[in-house]
């Protein structure tokens, strides 16, 4: 028999996968759009027809699996969705089913809960504040490109990558974001990435692999590091080390997209402030969820489900489940996902 606690999270469950859209997005053209007329449908694989991105912006993603649009969100927002960040840490908000991580190493000496340890908070869609980056008609027309009309918002995450403890732990290993993910087609999946202040390699810009979306999603686990690594930071075992790398240096309000299966990561924060940027992965509402069992994923389906039950009582539970109570319409029509 279910107790009241596993109730009342049914019962956010069941309202949340009813909840209706927040309404029609409308898109606005670029400097550079062009006609869906002048397109080649059979030259891309990655975009959709839309008169958002430039005949240039679309070829570029096709190439490199990622595109940076410069500006994309306002200093306003930013500053809220900081202050939102700030009120969590002072323990003045508590969402349901917020994720909050700590850095590995400086958890060991801070036991409170504060700017300086929170990593990342993760799983913020019942945060109202947090939650309306997934809904800003500027980063949603851009994600349309991508998905289609019907968006669904899977995973959000505030990441606040702190000075480094000499342990080198602020690193994130280099990864597929398509890992941790049940559902599929990879090509309607993306992700909006956004710089909350001046971001470059001092402290720990995102670097990507060009052109590894191209590939299949590879086997993941913990590397081996002498300093430790931060839960769920999986990383690839084998991709080739001597690939080209791109560091995305970028501004407050830069924000870059990029597919699930892009190999990327990011450095060391080698300063003494921190390096926030805010997330979401969007997918089409029509992709379908997939049985991860005998894959590369199923190590991570066995970790997440784990993590479940032990920090909010979640017993028999799939993957699918999890990401189906994480998932949020925001356009369009909730068709499958």
């Amino acid at each position: 028999m279910l107790g009241s606690r596993a109730a009342r999270r049914l019962n956010v469950v069941v309202r949340h996968l009813s909840r209706p859209s927040v309404g029609t997005i409308i898109a606005h053209l670029t400097s550079e759009a062009l006609s869906p007329a002048n397109f080649h449908p059979q030259q891309f694989q990655y975009t959709l027809d839309n008169n958002v991105l430039s005949l240039e912006q679309r070829k570029f993603y096709e190439e490199n699996g990622f595109l940076v649009i410069k500006n994309l969100v306002s200093d306003a927002d930013i500053e809220c969705f900081r202050k939102e960040f700030e009120r969590i840490c002072r323990q003045e908000v508590k969402p349901l089913g917020l994720m909050i991580m700590k850095d590995v190493t400086i958890a060991k000496t801070e036991h409170a809960v504060n700017e300086k340890v929170v990593t990342k908070l993760q799983d913020f869609q019942e945060d109202r504040e947090l939650f309306r980056y997934c809904t800003i008609p500027e980063i949603l027309k851009y994600v349309e490109c991508f998905t289609g009309p019907n968006i669904m918002a899977m995973h959000t995450m505030l990441i606040n990558k702190p000075p480094d403890s000499g342990k080198k732990t602020s690193r994130h290993p280099m990864h597929q974001d398509l890992h941790y993910f049940p559902f599929r087609p990879s090509n309607t999946i993306v992700c909006a990435w956004t710089a909350m202040e001046h971001i470059d390699r001092n402290n720990g810009c995102l670097v990507v692999l060009p052109g590894t979306h191209k590939s299949t999603l590879k086997p993941h686990d913990y590397p081996q590091w002498e300093g430790g690594v931060n839960i769920l930071f999986h990383g690839i075992q084998d991709y080739d080390k001597n690939s080209a790398r791109v560091h995305l240096v970028m501004e407050k309000g830069d924000t870059v997209f990029f597919h699930p299966l892009l190999i990327h990561g990011s450095g060391q924060n080698r300063t003494q402030g921190f390096r926030k940027a805010i997330s979401c992965h969007f997918a089409s509402a029509d992709c379908h969820y997939i049985d991860v069992k005998g894959t590369s994923q199923e190590k991570i389906e066995k970790e997440v489900v784990l993590l479940a039950k032990k920090m909010y009582g979640i017993e028999n539970v799939s993957m699918k489940d999890i990401w189906r109570i994480r998932g949020r319409l925001v356009k369009g029509e909730r068709t499958n996902l």
